[in-house]
């Protein structure tokens, strides 16, 4: 067994799989507005332009400035975990489809719901320092689509009529929506893209794709387990107690940045692997997510519970 090209395989697929089956993996697509040359770091383009100015038959265009750069930003999100499997339960032969069955089993049940928390929880907590909110709504069949209207219009104010937009939506909301025979008249169903592939998903007038997330997924905070302390040695993450409930966040399509690197994997045998006869291979996930300024004014959460009043 070639470990290096094995691991390199597993590094790949899983980059791709995580994409693909996270609810946010679209805010991946803006990755190409982004320089990564590995490690923690990227470096994500700022861009500003002058507005229209008069044209002078005499002296011709007025000249306007282009700010373009690269800020360097460091992924916070530094993940990891070991894994072992007893020489005795597999043999070489058997060992890449076992490591990948429970690489898989892990990306899938654990992995990428964390990393669709944090950006959630990060975008929300973007938008309510910036103000760009709504509060104190517990969503009803008599007037969801109305708030759902309001909010769309609030970021159209800003990002203009033809900016793509999408909404991701609590699966609870989502049900909402769905079930009213008055409102099923206002969802479409529409192509949206996610990665390499082509998703069918419900879409607000054939124009607004609306991405449905579980609920426990859609809160204001997380509490992010370091694995060893306390009660967060089984790691993962869970509600942070002071979260708030999110009904939905409206963003450009173009509007968060978002990037996951699965860090060079290793693959020791167990010959190699000295704390125990076993085969290892251990797992390092780097992530996060930014919106620019000019980007988050474009943005919009609403949330169930309304702020105490200070």
């Amino acid at each position: 067994m070639n470990k290096i090209e094995t691991a390199a395989i597993f590094q790949k697929e899983l980059d791709k799989a995580a994409v693909e089956q996270a609810t946010s993996g679209w805010m991946e697509v803006n990755q190409d507005m982004v320089k990564y040359s590995g490690g923690a770091e990227v470096k994500i383009p700022d861009l500003s332009l002058d507005g229209l100015a008069d044209y002078d038959r005499k002296e011709g265009f007025v000249e306007g400035s282009v700010n373009f750069s690269y800020q360097t930003m460091k992924m916070t999100q530094d993940r990891g975990r070991l894994f072992t499997i007893d020489e005795n339960d597999v043999d070489e032969s058997g060992f890449v489809l076992t490591a990948s069955t429970i690489m898989g089993e892990f990306q899938r049940t654990k992995v990428i719901p964390e990393i669709d928390a944090y950006r959630y929880s990060k975008i929300a907590a973007s938008c309510i320092t910036a103000g760009r909110k709504s509060e104190g709504y517990t969503p009803t069949e008599a007037d969801v689509l109305q708030k759902l209207y309001y909010d769309i219009a609030a970021v159209q104010e800003v990002a203009g009529t033809n900016t793509p937009l999408v909404i991701t939506i609590s699966s609870a909301v989502s049900a909402i929506l769905n079930m009213s025979e008055k409102i099923s008249k206002k969802i479409d169903v529409t192509d949206f893209q996610k990665g390499d592939m082509t998703f069918k998903v419900r879409s607000l007038d054939g124009v607004h794709p609306l991405i449905p997330v579980g609920s426990g997924l859609m809160k204001t905070e997380f509490q992010f387990n370091d694995g060893k302390s306390g009660d967060q040695t089984a790691g993962g993450f869970k509600a942070a107690e002071e979260a708030k409930n999110v009904n939905w966040i409206i963003t450009p399509r173009r509007g968060p940045i978002a990037v996951s690197k699965t860090d060079k994997m290793r693959i020791f045998t167990p010959d190699e692997y000295q704390k125990k006869r076993a085969w290892a291979m251990d797992y390092r996930k780097f992530h996060d997510l930014w919106i620019t300024k000019n980007k988050l004014a474009q943005c919009w959460v609403n949330i169930k519970e309304a702020s105490e009043a200070v």
